[in-house]
C-alpha cells in the first residue's frame, strides 16, 4: 500500500529543471517558413518580451494554423522572465529563466521552431511604414505584416545626474546588465555599490548586489521606500527586515553627482565612480559602483518615427480598450502602451493586454470573428511580491484619497517580527476595501479576494479577526493560508487564475500527471514573479491527497520526511542553488545539524539531482566516510583502491601499473568476483598519489566506495567464444561507461553475457543482459549476496540503443522512488501491479515502454544529465591542490605515522594484511578512559594546531601532538569547536575525524566510521552504546584565525595517548596454511592489556 501510496504523490511532484528539456525537433528555416506560409495572414511581433511571448502563445493557442508570426528580438536570447532576474546570479544559467525551453547556442529556444513562428535574434526594427505595411530591421531584413504588436516594453530612467557616464554606472534590465555589473565588480574589485531607486526594481538590483557579495546601498528621493504600494509603517517594518540583511536605506536622499577616482563632477570626465555626493547636508558616500534603477520610460521611438502613430504627452502608444494603436494595423501592449493616460508597469496588466490583443488581432485579420469584442478596461494593481525575502504586499484601495470619507483603518505593528498591516474598511466595518502586508503576506489571497470583490466580511467574521497576522496566531487558528473554497478566488494575480482553474487543471492532468510543473504550465499560474508557488503547491497537495495517497517512513530525528518526499520536495526547487549543500536542505526541510543516517542519505539525493563533485567544502560534511575518502576503509582505517575495468578489460600496461604501485605501496592485490583488481592497505594520504600514477595509465575511480555502480561484468561474447552471439564485451563496456560514477539509493552492479549459457551471470544483477540471435533480452531486479533474488525479464530481443534507452528508465526511476539503503530487487517487489495484473514487472513494463506515467521524457533527460556531469573524482582530485590538501595525515604537520604503526600487519602468501581483531572484551578491544581527570593537575597550555582555513566546516580532521593521535571538529553547524582523541576505543583504530558529524537531541556528536558507535563531542561519553565507552576531549579556542588546543605535556599526553602505546597486535590470528611471516611488534609503551 505505501509504494501505491508514494507513485500517486512522488511523481506528482517530479518537475523538469533547468536542463533538462524534452529533444527538440529539427529546425527549419526562416526561408521555408516563409514561403510555405505565404499564404496566411501575417503578425509581426516587435520585441521578444514575457508580453510580446505571452502574446504570441495566446494567439496561436486562439487562431492556430491560420496566422503565421514573425517576431523581432533585440537581445542575443529570445524571451525570458525579467520579474525573476535577481534569480540569474544563483545559477547564471539564463535557461534557467527562459519563458519557453533551454537556449540554444544562437539564443534561441524550441519552441519557435516547434510552433512555426518566425524570428529574427539580435535584430532590431528601426522602422515601421505604416502605408506599405512593412517592418525593418537594423539587419535590413523587410517583413510584411497584415498586423504589427508593439511589444517593445521599456528602458530604465536614468536621471540627468552630472557622472552617470562614468565606468561603474550601470542600469538594471538585462542579463548583460547583470554580467557587466559582475564582471566589473570582479575586475574593480568592488566592496561597495549605491543603488538608485527604491521602488519594486530598486529593490530588486539591491538584492542583485547583495548576491555578488558587495554591499549595498539603497538611495531613494522620497522620504519611504516603494511610495507607490506601501506607507509609511510599511516602510519601517521593510527597512527593518533590509538592514537585518545588511544593506543601508538612505531615503530622502538629493544625489548631486557621481563623483570620479579623480574628484571631477562634471559629464565628461571617465574616470571610474568612486563616490556619491548630495545636495543634503550629507556626507559623501563611498562606492565603487552605482546601479540606477529609478523607474521606467516606454520605448516608443518606433512609433514616434513613424509620424503617424500617437503618442502620449509624457510617452508611450495612445491604445484604446482593444488596445488599438491611432494607425490601421498597429497594436500595443504592455509597458509601451498608453491606456487612458496610464502606464502599467506591472506583468499582470501586461499579460491581460496579451490575452485581449490576441483576440483582437485574431477577429480584425478575420480568422475568428467575435459578436463582442474583449476588452481592456485597467487592471487590479493589487501585487505580492517577496523582495529581499520580505513578503511585500498592497491590494485594493490601499492609500485613500484625502476626499474619500468611507474609510476606517486597522493597524498591526510589530516591529519584534518585523510585521506591519494596515488594513482599510469602511466605516460600517463590513467591508474591506484594501490593505498593505510587510513581512506577513501569507493570507493575501483571502484579503484581496475580500476586498476586490467588494464582498460583505463573512458571517461572523470581525475586522479586527482579519487583522492578526497568520505567523502570530495561536496553534488552534490557521497557521497556513487557507484554501480559497470559493472556486472564483484569484490565486495568481500575474495571470488572473483562479483557484477553480488550477483545481480543473490538477484533476484533468490526473494523479499521474499532475506535477507543479505541469500545472504551472497547463494553467499559467505561477509563471510569473513565483510569489503565488505556496498557495498553488498547497492546492496541488491537497487535490493529491483527495485522490489518494500519504507518506511516511522519515528519513531521522533531523527530517520529518522519507528519502523519497524528500527527493520529491527537493525538485520542486526551480533554482537548484537553494539546495546545493547539506546546510540549505537542512534549513529548509529539516531541524538540528543532520547526522550519520541524513547526510549520506541527502547527499546521495544531491549528486543524483545535481551531479557535483562529492568533496566541494560543503559538500564534504554529508560524505559518508568512504565517499569523504573515495575508497572504502578497511580493518585497522586503512584504505582499498579499485580501479574501473569496464567489462573487465584490461591493457597490458594497465596490469603493469597495478603490480608496479601494488610493490611500490606495499599493498595487497586480489582479483574480484566483479572482474577487477583491488588494492588493499593504502593508507589516506598516500591515496592521492597513488591515483596518480594510474590515472597515467588511463584509470579511473571504480566508485567501490559509494553507493554506485560498480561494474557490469561480462563474458568475451562472440569475439573470442564459439558459442557467442553478440560482442558482450564492447556491450558492456559501453553499458558501463554510462552509467559510471551515477549515484543511487544503493550500490548497482550489471552484468552482460554473450549467449544463453549467462557465464556473466547477468540474472543476478541489479540489471542484465543476455544476448540472442536478435539483440538482447533485459533483465532487471536481480541481486545475490544473502537474499539472492532472480531477475525477471522487462523486454526481449530488443537492440542495443533500446536496451539503453529502458535501462535509462529503469535506473532513474529507482533513484528516484527507492528508500534510502534499498537494493532494486526489494525496491522492485514493492511496486504496484500492472493494470492488468501480472505483479510490479508489468507496471514497470507500462512505466518505462509504455509511458503509462507520462515521464519517461523526465526520466531519460534527467539520466542525460547524469551521463553528461560525469566525474572522474579522482582525477579531479589529483590536479587540484586544495582537494588534495584534505588527504594530508595531519593539519598541522608533514609527519606520516605509517599503517603498520597503528596495526600490525602479517605476511600471508607473500602479501601483508592487517592481524585480525581480537573479540570484544579482549585486551586491545574496548578501551577505557581513566576514570577521572587524568590531566587534572597537569601543567595545560594552548598550542596552536592549525589555521581555521584547515579544518572544513562540519567534519573532523586530524592533528598529531607528540606521538599523540587528536582529532579536532569544526562545528560550524553549533558555532562550536571541540577536540578528542582520534582513535576509537572500540577496536583502537584511529579514525574518529573521518567520522560524520551530527547531533542527537541537540547533542553534538561524532560517529565512528567504522561501526557507527557515537560519542558526545562535548564530554566524551557514548550515545547509546551498550559497551559505556567513551573518549577523551580537550579544550579548544579560536584566536583570529588561529586554532589552539588545551592540552598537557606531550610526556602525559603520549603515556595515555601515544599511537606506538595503543597500537593493535597479533592476537589470535590463525594462519590456515601455515606459511606467515611475523612481523615484528614494536613496544607498546605505556599499554596496559
Amino acid at each position: 500500500m505505501f509504494i501505491k501510496q508514494f507513485l500517486l504523490v512522488a511523481f506528482t511532484l517530479l518537475e523538469p529543471s533547468s536542463g533538462f528539456q524534452a529533444a527538440a525537433k529539427p529546425n527549419v528555416g526562416i526561408a521555408s517558413q516563409t514561403a510555405l506560409n505565404a499564404e496566411k495572414k501575417r503578425v509581426v511581433v516587435v520585441g521578444n518580451g514575457m508580453v510580446g511571448q505571452r502574446f504570441m502563445e495566446n494567439l496561436l493557442e486562439y487562431a492556430g494554423d491560420d496566422v503565421q508570426i514573425s517576431t523581432f528580438c533585440e537581445e542575443p536570447r529570445a524571451a525570458y522572465n525579467r520579474v525573476k532576474l535577481t534569480s540569474y546570479f544563483e545559477t547564471r544559467n539564463p535557461s534557467d529563466l527562459s519563458m519557453t525551453s533551454e537556449f540554444d547556442n544562437d539564443g534561441k529556444t524550441s519552441w519557435f521552431d516547434e510552433n512555426g513562428v518566425e524570428v529574427f535574434m539580435k535584430d532590431k526594427v528601426v522602422c515601421i511604414d505604416t502605408e506599405a505595411k512593412v517592418v525593418t530591421g537594423a539587419s535590413g531584413t523587410k517583413v510584411h505584416y497584415d498586423a504589427c504588436v508593439l511589444a517593445t516594453g521599456s528602458f530604465p530612467f536614468v536621471p540627468p545626474i552630472p557622472g552617470n557616464q562614468r565606468p561603474g554606472v550601470f542600469v538594471y534590465r538585462t542579463i548583460e546588465d547583470l554580467e557587466g555589473m559582475l564582471a566589473y565588480a570582479e575586475k574593480n574589485n568592488v566592496q561597495s555599490a549605491a543603488v538608485i531607486g527604491g521602488g519594486l526594481l530598486g529593490l530588486e538590483a539591491a538584492k542583485a548586489v547583495k548576491d555578488m557579495g558587495i554591499k549595498s546601498h539603497i538611495i531613494e528621493f522620497a522620504d519611504i521606500l516603494m511610495c507607490r504600494q506601501i506607507d509609511e509603517g510599511g516602510h519601517n517594518a521593510l527597512v527593518g527586515k533590509i538592514e537585518e540583511m545588511g544593506l543601508q536605506v538612505h531615503c530622502g536622499a538629493r544625489t548631486e553627482s557621481f563623483v570620479g577616482t579623480d574628484g571631477t563632477t562634471d559629464n565628461d570626465s571617465m574616470a571610474p565612480v568612486s563616490a556619491l555626493r548630495f545636495s543634503n547636508d550629507w556626507d559623501d558616500l563611498p562606492v565603487q559602483m552605482v546601479v540606477v534603477s529609478a523607474g521606467i520610460k516606454p520605448r516608443d521611438e518606433l512609433a514616434r518615427q513613424s509620424e503617424t502613430i500617437d503618442i502620449g504627452e509624457r510617452g508611450g502608444v495612445v491604445v484604446d480598450d482593444q488596445l488599438r494603436a491611432s494607425t490601421d494595423g498597429i497594436y500595443a501592449i504592455g509597458e509601451i502602451a498608453l491606456y487612458k493616460n496610464f502606464i502599467y508597469g506591472l506583468i499582470a496588466p501586461g499579460y491581460m493586454m496579451a490575452d485581449v490583443c490576441s483576440k483582437v488581432v485574431a477577429n480584425d485579420l478575420g480568422i475568428k470573428t467575435l459578436e463582442k469584442l474583449p476588452a481592456f478596461t485597467g487592471a487590479d494593481m493589487s501585487t505580492k511580491l517577496k523582495l529581499l525575502g520580505c513578503d511585500v504586499a498592497s491590494f485594493g484601495v490601499n492609500q485613500p484619497k484625502a476626499d474619500d470619507t468611507d474609510v476606517q483603518e486597522l493597524v498591526w505593528n510589530d516591529p519584534f517580527l518585523g510585521v506591519y498591516r494596515k488594513l482599510i474598511f469602511n466605516k460600517d466595518g463590513t467591508n474591506l476595501r484594501g490593505g498593505i502586508l510587510v513581512g506577513d503576506a501569507s493570507d493575501y489571497t483571502a484579503l484581496h479576494k475580500l476586498a476586490v470583490g467588494s464582498e460583505r466580511l463573512p458571517e461572523g467574521t470581525t475586522a479586527a479577526m482579519l487583522l492578526t497576522p497568520p505567523c502570530c496566531k495561536s496553534p488552534s487558528d490557521d497557521g497556513e493560508e487557507e484554501i480559497p473554497s470559493d472556486p472564483n478566488a484569484q490565486v495568481c494575480s500575474c495571470n488572473d487564475i483562479s483557484q477553480g482553474v488550477v483545481v480543473n487543471t490538477i484533476r484533468e492532468l490526473g494523479v499521474d500527471r499532475a506535477t507543479l510543473a505541469e500545472v504551472k504550465k497547463c494553467s499559467k499560474a505561477g509563471t510569473g514573479c513565483g510569489g503565488c508557488e505556496p498557495i498553488i503547491k498547497s492546492i496541488l497537495t491537497a487535490e493529491l491527497e483527495a485522490m489518494g495517497g500519504s507518506l511516511s517512513n522519515n528519513l531521522c530525528e533531523h527530517f520529518p520526511f522519507s528519502r523519497q518526499e524528500l527527493v520529491a520536495m527537493m525538485r520542486l526547487e526551480t533554482d537548484p542553488s537553494e539546495i546545493d549543500s547539506f546546510a540549505k536542505v537542512l534549513a529548509k526541510y529539516g531541524s538540528g545539524s543532520g547526522c550519520e543516517t541524513c547526510k549520506p542519505a541527502v547527499g546521495s539525493i544531491l549528486a543524483s539531482l545535481q551531479n557535483k563533485m562529492i568533496l566541494g567544502e560543503e559538500r564534504a560534511q554529508m560524505a559518508d566516510t568512504n565517499d569523504r575518502a573515495l575508497a572504502n576503509m578497511q580493518r585497522g582505517g586503512t584504505y582499498s583502491v579499485v580501479p574501473r575495468v569496464p567489462g573487465g578489460e584490461l591493457l597490458p600496461e594497465q596490469l603493469i601499473a597495478l603490480g608496479e604501485v601494488a610493490l611500490k605501496y606495499n599493498l595487497y592485490s586480489k582479483i574480484t568476483g566483479a572482474q577487477r583488481v583491488d588494492l588493499f592497505g593504502a593508507a589516506k594520504h598516500e591515496l592521492p598519489d597513488i591515483w596518480e600514477e594510474l590515472g597515467k595509465v588511463g584509470f579511473e575511480s571504480g566508485h567501490a566506495y559509494g553507493k554506485a555502480l560498480r561494474t557490469v561484468k561480462s563474458c568475451v561474447g562472440s569475439t573470442w567464444c564459439r558459442y557467442g552471439v553478440q560482442d558482450s564485451v564492447s556491450f558492456a563496456i559501453r553499458v558501463e561507461n554510462r552509467y559510471k560514477g551515477i549515484r543511487s539509493p544503493h550500490k548497482l552492479k550489471g552484468g552482460v553475457s554473450g549467449c544463453v549459457r549467462e557465464c556473466a551471470e547477468a540474472q543476478g544483477k541489479d540489471f542484465g543482459l543476455i544476448a540472442t540471435e536478435n539483440g538482447y533480452n533485459l533483465y532487471v531486479g536481480g541481486n545475490g549476496g544473502s537474499s539472492p533474488v532472480h531477475a525477471e525479464i522487462l523486454a526481449a530481443d530488443i537492440d542495443e540503443d533500446t536496451a539503453i534507452r529502458y535501462l535509462d528508465r529503469y535506473l532513474m526511476y529507482y533513484i528516484l522512488t527507492a528508500d534510502k539503503l534499498e537494493r532494486t530487487a526489494v525496491w522492485q517487489r514493492k511496486l504496484p501491479s500492472g493494470r492488468n495484473g501480472g505483479g510490479p514487472i508489468e507496471h514497470l513494463k507500462e512505466v518505462v515502454i509504455e509511458d503509462s506515467l507520462g515521464i519517461c521524457a523526465e526520466l531519460d533527460s534527467r539520466m542525460q544529465h547524469l551521463v553528461d556531469t560525469y566525474h572522474d573524482e579522482w582525477a579531479e582530485v589529483v590536479r587540484n591542490p586544495k582537494l588534495r590538501k584534505q588527504f594530508q595525515q595531519f593539519a598541522n604537520s608533514d609527519k606520516t605515522i605509517h599503517k603498520d604503526g597503528m596495526i600490525e600487519f602479517i605476511d600471508v602468501r607473500g602479501q601483508l594484511r592487517p592481524a585480525d581483531w581480537p573479540k570484544d572484551g579482549q585486551p586491545q578491544t574496548n578501551w577505557e578512559a581513566p576514570p577521572i581527570d587524568i590531566f587534572s593537575k597537569s601543567e595545560k597550555s594552548w598550542v596552536e594546531v592549525g589555521d581555521v582555513s584547515d579544518f572544513l566546516p562540519n567534519v573532523g580532521t586530524p592533528i598529531i601532538y607528540g606521538d599523540s593521535q587528536l582529532a579536532v571538529f569544526n562545528n560550524k553547524a553549533h558555532g562550536e569547536w571541540h577536540c578528542t582523541q582520534n582513535m576509537c576505543p572500540h577496536k583502537q583504530a584511529f579514525v574518529l575525524s573521518q567520522g560524520i558529524v551530527g547531533d542527537t537531541n541537540a547533542t553534538p556528536k561524532v560517529a565512528c566510521p567504522l561501526h557507527k558507535k557515537t560519542f558526545n563531542l562535548n564530554s566524551g561519553e557514548q550515545i547509546g552504546g551498550e559497551e559505556d565507552l567513551s573518549i577523551l576531549t580537550f579544550p579548544v579556542k579560536v584566536e583570529g584565525t588561529k586554532v589552539l588546543v588545551e592540552l598537557p605535556s606531550v610526556v602525559e599526553l603520549d603515556a595515555i595517548l601515544g599511537t606506538n602505546g595503543l597500537r593493535v597486535h597479533k592476537s589470535d590470528c590463525i594462519d590456515i596454511a601455515g606459511d606467515a611471516l611475523k612481523v615484528p611488534v614494536m613496544a607498546n609503551k605505556g599499554f596496559k592489556a
